[in-house]
């Protein structure tokens, strides 16, 4: 983690199941950007080894695909779990943001940035309304960039 990040980006989901991977795209797209002050991370699951850099940022923006949301891009305040449990293998944010308060004693003010998804077969092609909301995605973080003074 850099010392300096002002605003981490954490893109998850399945690059192999078509819309799953948007997180995971719109995060490597704003790595490309190279601003100082933005770092992005690329996974596939949150998992409790995430909990450290989420805890090192001031603020933090999980992009994820969503099957069940409104069909438009989301983006929410998110506030921790008050409990850290992970079930299985992998957490929501709200989880990761209870671990990094829990364990690192530090929570960044964060949101999370939904991406309608309806196509979730094997392949690496996203639909039309998935491709519409990766550009959306990245609109509303390069204002949130802006707002930061990254550059």
């Amino acid at each position: 983690m850099k010392p300096d990040t002002k605003l981490l980006v954490i893109g998850y989901g399945n690059q192999l199941r078509g819309d799953d991977g948007v997180g995971p795209t719109v995060a490597e797209i704003v790595d490309g950007w190279n601003l100082n002050g933005v770092q992005s991370i690329v996974c596939p699951l949150l998992t409790p080894e995430l909990a450290d850099p989420i805890s090192q940022a001031r603020l933090a923006v999980f992009v994820d695909a969503a099957v069940d949301g409104t069909g438009q891009v989301e983006l929410s305040r998110l506030e921790p779990h008050e409990s850290c449990q992970i079930m299985a293998h992998a957490a929501d944010p709200r989880t990761m943001l209870a671990l990094a308060r829990d364990v690192f004693g530090h929570t960044p003010a964060a949101w999370w940035l939904k991406i309608p998804a309806s196509e979730l077969e094997f392949g690496r092609h996203f639909s039309p309304p998935a491709q519409r909301g990766v550009s959306e995605a990245l609109e509303k973080l390069r204002t949130l960039c802006k707002s930061l003074q990254v550059s």
